[in-house]
């Protein structure tokens, strides 16, 4: 190799920012140490002159891998490429983590003159990675799911908490987006809400509904928290939650104890005149049509006594689920009392209301119940008339549920 070209090679390799070492081949004295670069004499402590002429066993201490210097010695034995990480010394006696690799150099005739050592001192990262262990395992630690995503919602971490409340498992987790627990339950403008949230910077709080793996729901209580990076953009999201299934499901078990009748599943008396005053008040403001009918169940009395009262029960779950399919979503079924049953109406003509009335009457006709010979209803029907109060409406209804019975049950009676 000429002159120019070596002192090129020479001055490239004195300004590289990894460390480079070349050593001889004398591998019974240990390989002295021929050439470092600043980089190397800077990550060590020790000048070029202090190096040269000595091993680089004087780097190594009693945190040195023994193994791993075997392995060292074998390789250069058989004048391969060595590549591992190992803990040196440096002059000042302070420890730090270094990856080399080394490489053996031939001359024309093959023979091994020279090994080049390449290191980089790793001692930051090696830190921030037992950082991160550290973190990573006391975040399993704690019972609250926790989930970290990318800036582009890809899932990088989620702890055990999380992974046990969806039911994947961690490595199903990673790498997907928080998407795949989306339950459908949750409209656009909710995950709208939460994406200018999180792009102005602020947190967002919300009980989410997640689908679990195996298709159930489950409700959390979640904070997303934007991460922002060293140029203040955001780099990373973080997820704190909490399940509070059971408590919803108390809370909503609470509230159907509260608003539903516990034999029908009908709106109970109570919740069903806060919801017929609603309706009320509403048709009043908007000028809308409001109209109540009420049911009773003939000879009621008589299947309970000839029938027993189990039997009872289960004609009055029976004829409230008919009456709930006969009627629109909107509208409103209420057990108002023993066998009777108002439906609520608002928004329908009275000529609509006595076709559904009508068509009560022909599905409880037709109901074959097995040990009921024959089951039938009486209805009585009232539109509410203008600055007609709702005590004077429910009256009107009653009394024409009361003529269909006096007419001879079995029909419908509409209020004058």
């Amino acid at each position: 190799m000429s002159t120019p070209l070596l002192k090129l090679f020479e001055a490239a390799i004195t300004q590289a920012w990894n460390a480079i070492v070349i050593t001889d081949a004398d591998i019974a004295v240990g390989c002295r140490v021929q050439f470092a670069n600043p980089a190397f004499t800077a990550m060590t402590g020790y000048s070029l002159d202090e190096l040269r002429g000595h091993s680089l066993r004087i780097l190594q201490g009693p945190d040195t891998d023994p193994a791993l210097i075997d392995e060292l010695r074998i390789c250069l034995k058989e004048a391969r490429l060595f590549e591992g990480t190992a803990t040196n010394y440096r002059k000042d006696g302070s420890s730090y983590t270094v990856r080399w690799s080394i490489s053996p150099v031939r001359d024309d005739s093959g023979l091994v003159t020279n090994f080049v050592s390449v290191q980089q001192d790793i001692s930051d990262y090696e830190q921030a990675e037992q950082t991160n262990r550290l973190l990573a395992r006391a975040l399993d630690a704690t019972s609250d799911p926790v989930m970290l995503t990318d800036a582009k919602a890809r899932i990088i971490f989620a702890n055990a908490a999380f992974a046990k409340s969806t039911g994947y498992t961690v490595d199903e987790i990673q790498g997907s987006t928080p998407a795949m627990f989306k339950s459908g339950k949750h409209d656009e403008a909710f995950y709208a809400a939460m994406r200018r949230s999180l792009a102005s910077g602020q947190n967002f709080r919300a009980t989410f509904i997640n689908r679990r793996r195996d298709g159930s729901l489950y409700h959390a209580e979640q904070s997303i928290s934007p991460i922002f990076g060293e140029k203040g953009r955001i780099s990373h999201y973080v997820s704190v939650s909490k399940d509070i299934t059971k408590r919803v499901e108390r809370e909503q078990a609470l509230l159907r104890a509260a608003t539903k009748d516990k034999l029908t599943g009908l709106h109970n008396r109570h919740h069903g005149e806060q919801l017929l005053a609603e309706r009320y008040r509403t048709a009043r403001t908007l000028q809308r049509p409001l109209t109540l009918v009420m049911c009773d169940i003939d000879h009621f009395k008589r299947i309970n006594d000839e029938f027993g009262h189990p039997t009872g029960d289960r004609v009055l779950a029976e004829v409230a689920d008919m009456l709930r399919q006969a009627v629109r979503s909107r509208d409103a079924v209420i057990r108002w009392g023993g066998e009777e049953f108002m439906i609520v109406l608002d928004e329908c003509s009275q000529t609509d209301t006595v076709d559904l009335a009508k068509r009560i009457l022909d599905r409880v006709n037709a109901h074959e119940d097995g040990e009921v010979p024959a089951l039938t209803l009486s209805l009585g029907l009232a539109t509410l008339a203008p600055d007609e109060a709702i005590d004077e409406l429910i009256a009107r209804a009653d009394s024409a549920l009361y003529d269909a019975k006096r007419a001879g049950r079995n029909r419908l009676s509409i209020a004058a």
